[in-house]
């Protein structure tokens, strides 16, 4: 079943919000900047987009919780960022072909197994041809019994989802993760709209 995000946000029930940008994220930056125009679903409150606004990225968070838009808007601005609350399975014209990168963190695997087809078909409109999907993907979920989110998702999975219209470029487990994500529980993978 999927989870109601706007109540989440509306009661603070987010536990998935760590109040800082995602450490795998943070990991592949210090290695490979990221520039142009980034399209990061799932925003959640902005730490991510404002990590990658940081470094010299325009950078639109896309959040589908009208509240999670507004939280993130409540933190200064670092640079060239903006949010807006819209449903990045049924993207608006004005998103596709227009990114030269997608960054997320974990966003596929907090949506129900059954939307992730919609997911990659999404991911694919919004880049240009030749641009780049960025992704934390959740490997391992400790004691996970079908229940979620967040839902893990395999690498044979994941191969199948994007390889028909992704090269894969790169995949390594980061060292660093937040506390409650054990290392080798996370994934990153750097993959080329062909």
């Amino acid at each position: 079943m999927a989870r109601d995000w706007e109540m989440a946000y509306e009661q603070n029930e987010t536990p998935w919000d760590k109040g800082y940008a995602s450490p795998p994220l943070l990991e592949f930056l210090q290695q490979n900047p990221i520039l142009g125009r980034v399209l990061v679903p799932g925003c959640g409150t902005g730490h991510d987009v404002r990590a990658l606004a940081a470094q010299g990225a325009q950078v639109l968070g896309l959040d589908v919780a009208p509240s999670a838009v507004r939280k993130a808007l409540a933190f200064p601005c670092v640079r060239d960022e903006r949010y807006e609350a819209g449903d990045f399975l049924n993207l608006d014209a004005g998103h596709c072909a227009a990114y030269d990168w997608v960054v997320e963190h974990t966003c596929l695997c907090a949506l129900d197994p059954c939307e992730r087809v919609a997911y990659a078909r999404a991911v694919q409109q919004a880049l240009k041809p030749g641009g780049y999907y960025l992704a934390v993907f959740y490997r391992e979920v400790s004691d996970y019994t079908g229940d979620g989110p967040p839902h893990p998702i395999t690498p044979a999975e994941s191969h199948a989802l994007f390889a028909p219209v992704f090269e894969p470029l790169e995949a390594f487990v980061p060292a660093q993760g937040y506390a409650s994500r054990p290392v080798g529980s996370e994934e990153v993978c750097l993959w080329r709209k062909m």
